[in-house]
């Protein structure tokens, strides 16, 4: 998962709604959004490593995941930062445990961002710090740099998101077309994070399409006080290939 923004209304009926996309190699088999094995696991799954970038349990835990962008290959030989998603939402520890315990060997993994919903809070981890978050109320990002750090498409979605919210425009038609925005800022306002420039500019976009890499997933989930939704459309180079929509009580 490369962008997430999300508005965390503890207090409201629906405490929290995320919008992400995940950003892969076309390759990389990955299956769409369904219930694993044991039916209380939803997400979809990489194919590769066995883990997922963002899912939610039956009893309204979600976790969701980002890379931290770097000039340098990622280690190989380290643990896949796809399990991390998988094992939050297996556990039942409270979000504070379980990111302050993996805080203390999260230098086992290649650098990542972990959000985490324990159904009562809402928290979040940078690997490179070992740093644990509490995320205030409101509107919040996070794409692969630190949380909050205001890349353009960072920005662009929060802003875009808080539109929609003061609007009322909280379809899932209207919140997806967030994600779906491929334009590129100009050069002056790109990140510097050591990759060449015309890679810095096609990463730029909230949603990605270059030849051989791209955004594979577009999701939406509420978490409502009652039951909660899910809604993932998936992507190949060629374009759109399936939608998919779950509603399920908690």
């Amino acid at each position: 998962m490369c962008l997430i923004a999300w508005n965390w209304q503890p207090a409201s009926a629906t405490s929290l709604l995320l919008l992400a996309n995940r950003d892969e190699f076309y390759h990389r088999a990955a299956s769409p959004l369904h219930w694993w094995e044991g039916g209380q696991l939803l997400a979809g799954q990489d194919l590769q490593a066995g883990g997922t970038w963002l899912g939610v349990s039956r009893s309204g835990r979600l976790a969701a995941l980002t890379n931290y962008r770097q000039p340098t290959p990622a280690s190989t030989g380290t643990p896949s930062r796809g399990e991390l998603v998988a094992n939050f939402l297996d556990s039942e520890t409270g979000a504070a445990q379980f990111l302050h315990t993996l805080a203390s060997r999260a230098n086992a993994y290649n650098p990542f961002n972990l959000l985490v919903f324990d159904g009562v809070q809402l928290m979040g981890l940078e690997s490179r710090h070992a740093r644990v978050l509490e995320m205030p109320t409101g509107v919040g990002a996070v794409s692969n740099a630190d949380f909050q750090t205001p890349w353009p498409k960072v920005t662009q979605l929060k802003k875009g998101l808080q539109s929609c919210l003061d609007q009322h425009r909280t379809n899932a038609d209207h919140l997806m077309a967030l994600l779906q925005d491929p334009t590129q800022p100009p050069d002056a306002l790109l990140p510097h994070t050591g990759i060449p420039l015309p890679l810095e500019r096609a990463l730029s976009a909230a949603f990605i399409a270059t030849p051989h890499y791209g955004t594979r997933a577009s999701s939406l989930v509420r978490l409502h006080r009652s039951h909660a939704e899910f809604f993932e459309n998936s992507y190949d180079a060629g374009g759109l290939i399936c939608q998919n929509h779950h509603t399920f009580p908690l």
